[in-house]
């Protein structure tokens, strides 16, 4: 199988190598060898609706990564994670390095939780690293076994297992990277995951309010709403935008083609799918049918 001349992951980059690229659906994975390279990305891209995150696992040598002026050095089983809004600088080589371009849809994360992440290194030796390094490994070594028909569903597993490993990564305040130290514990700050966990849950659950929330777990109604003032949305906003996510990642799914938009909704606790429609285009600017037609690739096809 031929390799396609590709650029690194931003597209801000000019770096053109001979490129091993496969497309699962709306994802791609690819795998390329570079001799020592410096690279600058001068500005970001402007936001759009087909944002991209990308993920590189350096399989050999050394690199590193400028991001919002933090120098971020990489060796060999470490990832970074990336996106093609902000400028960054890549020094490295010679390396030797997979891939993969998860648009956002596809990726069930709030963007907040992704966006901290960004321009750090990441675990590729362990845990869920070390799984979805092997994974990617094998999908640009054996694209043989795959039929086109797997194209989409291998890309839904991508999502899931970028997310996981997101998840599971050391934050900045975590003690990571930035090597600072995590804050004070106190019983605001133990609660609130708790409470979101809590919501992440039981977003199906049409009942589930504020008011659910705070009797669920001893509180009052007030303080419960004391304990979100901190945060960037209501609790209210919160499980909506949690379902809507939800809801999103499944209209994207090409597992779920079959399934109606209202069963969509319904499963995620929107008990009318008029309301549903109302917050998903307030949300994201289009309506939910026709997120679901722009998200799908309508071939389903595995391009080497």
């Amino acid at each position: 199988m031929g390799g396609l001349a590709r650029g690194y992951g931003h597209p801000g980059l000019s770096i053109r190598q001979h490129v091993r690229l496969v497309e699962f659906g709306a994802a791609s994975v690819w795998s390329v060898t570079c001799p020592p390279l410096f690279a600058r990305a001068l500005a970001p891209v402007r936001r759009s609706a087909d944002r991209q995150f990308h993920l590189v696992l350096l399989l050999e040598g050394e690199a590193a990564i400028v991001h919002h002026g933090r120098e971020t050095p990489l060796s060999a089983g470490d990832f970074s994670f990336d996106d093609h809004l902000r400028p960054l600088q890549l020094r490295a080589g010679p390396i030797r390095a997979v891939g993969v371009a998860i648009p956002e849809a596809l990726l069930p994360l709030p963007p907040e939780e992704a966006d901290r992440m960004l321009g750090r290194r990441l675990p590729g030796r362990a845990g869920a690293g070390a799984l979805l390094a092997r994974l990617l490994t094998q999908l640009t070594e054996d694209t043989g076994t795959f039929r086109p028909s797997d194209g989409p569903r291998l890309g839904t597993v991508l999502g899931t297992m970028v997310a996981a490993l997101l998840t599971h990564s050391p934050a900045p305040d975590d003690g990571g990277d930035d090597g600072g130290c995590a804050p004070p514990e106190t019983p605001s700050r133990t609660l609130t995951p708790r409470i979101r966990a809590f919501i992440q849950r039981r977003l199906s659950d049409p009942e589930l309010t504020p008011r659910a929330v705070a009797a669920a777990h001893g509180i009052s109604l007030s303080y419960l709403h004391r304990l979100f003032e901190d945060e960037s949305e209501t609790v209210a906003a919160y499980i909506r935008r949690r379902r809507l996510e939800r809801a999103r990642f499944d209209l994207a799914d090409p597992a779920e083609a079959a399934t109606p938009v209202h069963a969509i909704a319904a499963r995620w606790g929107f008990a009318r799918a008029g309301d549903f429609a109302r917050a998903f285009r307030a949300t994201y600017g289009i309506a939910p049918t026709d997120f679901r037609r722009h998200a799908r690739v309508p071939s389903g096809r595995i391009a080497t």
